[in-house]
């Protein structure tokens, strides 16, 4: 298929949402699908997000996006982000009735209430509820966000799983020495991800525990914590072997959020065979309980001292069902494309549109109209009530 995906996520951004669609299109082409991809580093005017400079937001794309719509011409349309445009592209859609699918990757009203305690959260699941309206299918990650979002009013609600590079992030990283920890003193406690306030590592780093606490990553909230918590270790962007080595070194990762609605990280941690400890929020609870890979509880310190007990080999084990081929074919069986008959029909009468268009930006300007001439002095004039 020709597939157009629009995301207001991508690289340079390093998060969940940029990770799994950069993988989901590899996976794709290499099952011979073919892209267009809609984001935000293409010469769009953009402006920082409020207190998240690294994350820009593209405005006044719709009629860029509507234009590459019809030059792609594609068999789906998928939107993966709630943002300006994402947006644009639902318009789009809406305005040629061409369906589409949408994702929701993060419990976004309770990410901007962490960020703008003014915002209360009914006020974003009306924004993100209408954004998900129409969409053929809103594909989530797990059972328990599936369950939360027909709570509120969502329809057409699909499972799309995760996967884990399980050749990347490999338990034969761990080294004798701690590798990466080679100084610190054990056990290891790790966070790994966007430093910012919706990913709740403050209270990882209040939690009474043994051994080190280590953060890898950065975002807005960094200097602040790092100031606040200068028993613990920052060690700022970490990628490729550096980043699992990291979590093959560690002995247990944490994973304290209650925005994300899965957690890529925690799969990544366990296929290097480190258990996970988190909240019994959606991601942890659909992945982690009765696994023997890590453990939730309401109490933090208590699911890190538990994770600290269980196998790394179970946690590895459990890692390897997952797979990104089986994301990418899941993520293809909940497009919505025409069927080829209509299809052809839609496309046939776009064409000529799209004709139009071009033979009205192609049109000369009109001629100005000639000036007036003043009548000859020898041309009798018209009475002004001639009689009938």
């Amino acid at each position: 298929m020709r597939i157009m995906l629009v995301t207001d996520a991508w690289e340079p951004q390093v998060n969940g949402v940029v990770r799994t669609m950069k993988r989901v299109v590899t996976e794709c082409q290499a099952l011979g699908h073919s892209w267009e991809i809609v984001q935000p580093n293409e010469g769009f005017k953009t402006i920082p997000l409020p207190t998240y400079s690294e994350i820009q937001l593209a405005f006044g794309a719709d009629s860029i996006i509507e234009e590459r719509f019809l030059e792609f011409e594609p068999d789906a349309v998928h939107i993966a982000t709630e943002g300006p445009l994402g947006w644009a592209a639902r318009g789009v859609c809406l305005k040629h009735k061409f369906p589409y699918t949408t994702s929701y990757h993060t419990r976004f009203p309770e990410y901007v209430a962490a960020r703008f305690w003014f915002l209360p959260t009914w006020l974003g699941y009306m924004y993100v509820r209408e954004f998900h309206k129409y969409s053929g299918r809103v594909m989530v990650a797990t059972q328990s966000m599936r369950e939360e979002l027909e709570a509120r009013g969502f329809k057409n609600i699909a499972a799309w799983s995760r996967g884990v590079d399980t050749e990347l992030f490999h338990p034969s990283l761990r080294a004798a020495d701690k590798g990466p920890f080679k100084d610190l003193q054990g056990p290891i406690f790790l966070y790994v991800g966007r430093v910012a306030v919706e990913k709740n590592i403050s209270t990882f780093l209040e939690t009474d525990l043994p051994g080190t606490k280590v953060v890898v990553g950065e975002g807005p909230q960094l200097e602040a914590l790092r100031e606040k918590h200068t028993d613990a270790i920052f060690l700022g962007s970490k990628f490729g072997e550096e980043l699992a080595a990291c979590f093959a070194n560690a002995d247990v990762f944490v994973f304290p959020s209650l925005t994300d609605t899965f957690g890529l990280v925690i799969l990544e941690a366990m296929a290097a065979g480190t258990p996970v400890a988190a909240f019994p929020a959606p991601g942890p609870r659909d992945l982690i309980p009765g696994t023997g890979a890590g453990a939730v509880s309401e109490d933090l310190r208590t699911a890190c001292l538990e994770a600290l007990t269980m196998s790394r080999e179970t946690a590895r084990a459990y890692a390897e069902t997952y797979s990104w081929r089986a994301c990418a074919e899941q993520f293809v069986n909940n497009l919505e494309p025409l069927p080829v008959p209509e299809r052809r029909r839609f496309w046939r009468r776009l064409a000529r549109l799209r004709n139009a268009i071009r033979i009205r930006r192609r049109k000369p300007p009109a001629l100005p109209a000639p000036e007036s001439v003043a009548p000859d002095d020898t041309t009798p004039a018209e009475p002004a009530n001639p009689k009938i």
